[in-house]
């Protein structure tokens, strides 16, 4: 991954390929920002004024190149919008501050060095730049001929921005050196994250995701058990078998186990590995599955939050658990009509096979239920119903906890990850009534997203704290890039999880 530094020395004596400083937009025109004085002393004080000239407003994510000043020892200096002046004796936030950042990393690809000298008052801004500049400079080449060197006919491609040196840093400063390891531990596992989202479902399958949680397992001392096929038929997971069954690649559930000695709580984080999603019998139609790769983004989320919570040692027990299968249609797969038998014994009558992720996320959060963990969070790419709601870039938060449920919310806000508090109306219940079974996996198609959460809470141990995160419409970026989300898999819920482990590890959450 791209390699991060903190760096004392002064912006016109670095070498590196361009020095990335921060413009505002103002009431009458572009402001330069904080951090940028020695370029701007170097054009007579009219920085703001050239770039006005070469078209810049100070919009966020907006970017200008241009030479930089004689003295310099970086040829280009780049100019990074970041959104509008603050007022008076407010700062320009953390997430400005971390999408300026990764902007400016996804512009220069291709640049082995560059010298960041955006606006940062404190050590937590500068973990805001590093996190997004890492985070921005994120590329997926693993398929591209040769890797990242060769791109189509044999021509050189654009790599990721190589090194990132943060101006006005404090590298011998405890807090600023906390600040830029939690950004590193953070992005590496995200972009990691991602990685496993892009990778085509034929080179990820159930079996090959579990053999990489447990090789991470291994490298950061984190407890891992893999219970395949046999295992899950033996201990009675009738919801990821059920989905699992139609394929040849067998379905697992992995448990990752991360523990502290002076953890005072326990969380458990459940999420939904569909590494390949067809509908099963009841099949998508074209058009609706060629990005169905991304539907373990839940399990990868939580695979990532894990191993986080391990390298920052944070002071709380982290339980993950993936629950991984491939839906596909076969000879051998289940029917609508079939009935169920749950791990927690429930039945359930399957209407629509492609309502297989809460099928999977049930019995993964029964057996979570048996640690009797403070709280449940699962993740999952669960409904489009959820991405008609809330578009593509936030996700939805339902919960059988008020206080919690606004607990997430505010871990998701401060992690720069948009989020959405949802219901969950008890009325939509009767529509999975079953004549069959306990209860059926559909229900009313009108508030599709609260009726999956409805589901999956009834899987949920008596007296347990726990809370559902839809992330289908921001798990996967089928537009263009912006900020420091790339297109494709976006780590989406990561951050979230990682932030709600450190409050919970400080006590914040009670």
């Amino acid at each position: 991954m791209t390699a991060l530094t903190l760096s004392t020395a002064a912006a016109s004596g670095l070498r590196a390929d361009a020095l990335v400083v921060g413009v505002a937009k103002g009431a009458k025109g572009p402001v330069v920002a904080p951090g940028a004085e020695a370029v701007d002393k170097a054009f007579d004080g009219k920085l703001a004024a050239v770039l006005e000239t070469l078209g810049a407003t100070g919009g966020e994510g907006e970017v200008t190149k241009l030479p930089a000043p004689s003295g310099f020892k970086t040829p280009v200096v780049l100019a990074v919008g970041l959104g509008t002046v603050p007022e008076k004796d407010e700062t320009y936030g953390t997430d400005a501050l971390r999408r300026a950042a990764g902007s400016a990393a996804r512009a220069l690809s291709g640049s082995k060095k560059a010298a960041f000298a955006l606006p940062a008052e404190d050590a937590g801004d500068t973990g805001a730049i590093a996190e997004g500049a890492l985070l921005g400079a994120y590329s997926f080449d693993a398929y591209k001929e040769n890797g990242s060197s060769k791109g189509k006919n044999g021509k050189d491609a654009k790599g990721p921005l190589a090194e990132i040196a943060l101006l006005g840093g404090k590298p011998r400063d405890k807090a600023y050196k906390a600040a830029v390891e939690r950004a590193i531990a953070v992005a590496e596992e995200l972009n990691r994250a991602r990685d496993l989202i892009n990778t085509p479902p034929n080179d990820l399958n159930p079996e090959a995701f579990a053999a990489v949680a447990a090789a991470a397992a291994k490298e950061h001392g984190i407890k891992v058990q893999v219970l395949d096929e046999k295992a899950l038929t033996k201990g009675g997971f009738g919801g990821i078998l059920g989905v699992g069954v139609g394929s040849d690649a067998p379905p697992r559930l992995v448990k990752l186990s991360y523990t502290s000695s002076k953890a005072k709580k326990h969380l458990a984080f459940v999420g939904k590995g569909i590494t390949y999603d067809s509908g099963g019998i009841s099949l998508k139609p074209a058009g609706h599955n060629e990005t169905m790769k991304c539907d373990m983004a839940g399990a990868a989320a939580v695979f990532a939050a894990v191993v986080s919570a391990a390298r920052l040692g944070l002071e709380v027990n982290v339980t993950g658990w993936l629950a991984l299968a491939e839906n596909m249609p076969s000879g051998s797969a289940t029917r609508p009509g079939d009935v169920l038998r749950m791990y927690s014994g429930k039945t359930v009558e399957v209407l629509n096979t492609d309502a297989e992720g809460r099928l999977v996320l049930a019995d993964a959060i029964a057996k979570a239920s048996e640690d009797n963990p403070d709280a449940i969070v699962d993740v999952a790419t669960l409904t489009g119903a959820m991405m008609v709601a809330l578009g593509s870039r936030t996700f939805g938060i339902m919960a059988n906890d008020d206080a919690f449920r606004a607990a997430i919310h505010d871990a998701s806000e401060e992690a720069g990850e948009p989020s959405w508090p949802m219901p969950l109306p008890e009325h939509l219940l009767k529509g999975m009534d079953s004549p069959t079974a306990d209860i059926a996996n559909m229900g009313e198609r009108m508030g599709g997203g609260l009726v999956a959460g409805l589901f999956l809470k009834e899987f949920v141990g008596e007296g347990i704290t726990w809370a559902h995160l839809d992330i289908a419409g921001p798990a996967f970026n089928e537009g263009g890039p912006f900020g420091y989300t790339p297109k494709g898999g976006t780590g989406t819920a990561v951050r979230t999880l990682v932030r709600l482990a450190e409050r919970t590890a400080a006590g914040d959450l009670g």
